[in-house]
């Protein structure tokens, strides 16, 4: 991307008090310096936002809707360019860029489909039939806070933001300082296709005090991101009582079952496992697999995971790319360095690949990690899989379960066993015979964690209505009046018992 390009999206963020230099993962050179915002900054920003909103709600869901399709085309026409700034910010394989950008226009397809329907007010049974009408209708809660990772900048984006604007929401966004040009030039796509510049702002800057900022001025925060910092963010906006949703930590299992192709299922879990490096809030980082198979499948999962390609290019012919950072880098070696020492067995990678740029990391593959490992129970964030066996299938969905979080899992096998197993397992999404992608690519299905995995849903209905505040309308009818004192149920109470005496065997 050129240097004027880059300007240009720069400069749609708030004037900055010092800035931060954003460096290419794959390289290690410096892209650009980011400004960073202050606290007061963000209180601005919500205040312009609240303005906008006013006449952005105003907009039948019909014509908001509509923007929504226009973003989605202009998404698709600017593919490559969106790739392109992917690669650049999170060093992540042009597959893994590919499969998020159509994640994003596909957000923006389904929510501008299901909006207008969606929002509708909607009749609703009177609690006294004939005599009153009730219905419910749904108000925007007014401006949305959205906390976005690095990660998957733009899916993510998309997957908030856009139902929020449906709703007829204004949004303050933080972008993360590292993914902070997807971000700025998917917004661009958006006020193109006809978001008001105001309805719509990007901030950056300190995690902490920007992010407090966000929690501590609007109207509904949507956050994702560690359950640690999900925690924050969650005791800061009960306080306030507003409405939040948090979408943060997994610790994803893979149970492969007897009668499950191995050589497919290895090819599973390792593409459920380093996607994106490993990168992913719903990657996997368990496998178990029968005890009397474990050797043989260890052996071929290494294989294939010495077989990946790693490294950075434009086309389709890398299997991974890069970790985004020197951050991350630290933590995936101190996780795999602390498990070496602890007495886990490693198999496969577990070392740095220097040769290819400063934060590339071998596809890892661990077996016989101990209770005693930091990598046992909390998530690495990075390409490490850990295999494990088991003799019975109850043992192997209560390993799956012994864990705090709840956010993703796989079960690959015969069909019917599979579906007995998934519906054991204490995860907001189970993937049959796949890693993630068939639960993640639905946009129609709500998608979150279970225990501290998070809270709420995005995507599907609930994904919409979230950051909508839902209001009762009742009307008397006028046909016969409601008993208004005491007196008045003389007559009226034996009628009522009748009516309900009647509605209970329609």
């Amino acid at each position: 991307m050129s240097e004027t390009s880059i300007q240009t999206l720069l400069s749609h963020l708030p004037e900055g008090h010092s800035s931060v230099p954003i460096v290419n993962p794959t390289s290690g050179k410096r892209i650009y310096d980011l400004p960073q915002l202050s606290g007061s900054d963000v209180v601005s920003a919500v205040e312009r936002a609240r303005a906008a909103q006013a006449n952005w709600q105003t907009l039948t869901p019909t014509q908001r809707a509509q923007v929504l399709l226009r973003t989605h085309d202009l998404l698709m026409a600017n593919q490559e360019r969106l790739i392109e700034l992917l690669q650049l910010e999170t060093g992540k394989a042009k597959s893994h860029a590919f499969e998020e950008v159509a994640g994003a226009y596909g957000a923006a397809r389904y929510f501008g489909k299901i909006a207008a329907r969606a929002l509708k007010s909607k009749r609703t049974k009177a609690g006294v039939p004939v005599l009153t009408k009730t219905w419910v209708e749904h108000t925007p809660v007014g401006v949305v806070g959205v906390i976005t990772p690095w990660n998957y900048p733009l899916a993510l984006t998309m997957l908030d933001v856009l139902p929020a604007l449906a709703a007829g929401n204004s949004v303050v966004q933080k972008a993360d300082n590292q993914t902070a040009l997807t971000v700025l030039f998917a917004r661009h796509l958006a006020i193109e296709a006809g978001v008001p510049d105001g309805v719509w702002t990007v901030v950056v800057g300190g995690g902490a005090e920007v992010g407090n900022a966000i929690t501590d001025n609007t109207d509904y925060v949507a956050f994702t991101g560690s359950t640690a910092t999900g925690r924050l963010v969650a005791e800061r906006a009960a306080k306030r009582l507003i409405g939040y949703s948090l979408e943060l930590g997994g610790k994803n299992p893979m149970i492969i079952l007897e009668g499950a192709n191995m050589k497919r299922a290895a090819e599973l879990a390792l593409a459920g496992a380093f996607g994106s490096a490993g990168q992913l809030c719903v990657s996997l980082e368990r496998v178990y697999v029968p005890q009397h198979l474990k050797d043989s499948f260890v052996s071929e999962l290494a294989a294939r995971a010495r077989s990946l390609a790693v490294g950075h290019s434009k086309d389709f012919s890398m299997d991974m790319g890069t970790l985004t950072g020197q951050a991350q880098l630290d933590r995936v070696s101190g996780f795999v360095d602390q498990a070496v020492a602890a007495g886990a067995t490693l198999v496969s990678g577990g070392h740095k690949l220097p040769d290819l740029g400063p934060y590339f990391y071998a596809p890892t593959v661990f077996t016989d990690v101990t209770e005693t490992s930091e990598l046992y129970r909390t998530e690495v964030f990075g390409p490490v899989l850990d295999v494990e066996g088991y003799s019975s299938v109850a043992e192997a969905i209560e390993l799956a379960n012994d864990t705090e979080y709840g956010l993703n899992a796989s079960v690959v096998g015969p069909k019917r066993a599979a579906l007995g197993v998934a519906s054991q397992l204490m995860a907001g999404s189970v993937n049959i015979n796949e890693g993630f992608r068939a639960t993640f690519a639905s946009m129609e299905s709500p998608m979150g964690g279970m225990k501290h995995s998070g809270k709420g849903r995005r995507n599907g209905v609930e994904g919409l209505l979230r950051f909508t505040e839902a209001r009762t309308i009742g009307v008397a009818s006028g046909w016969l009046r409601l008993p208004l004192r005491g007196k008045d149920y003389n007559r009226m109470a034996p009628l009522m018992v009748t009516l309900m005496k009647v509605l209970r065997r329609l």
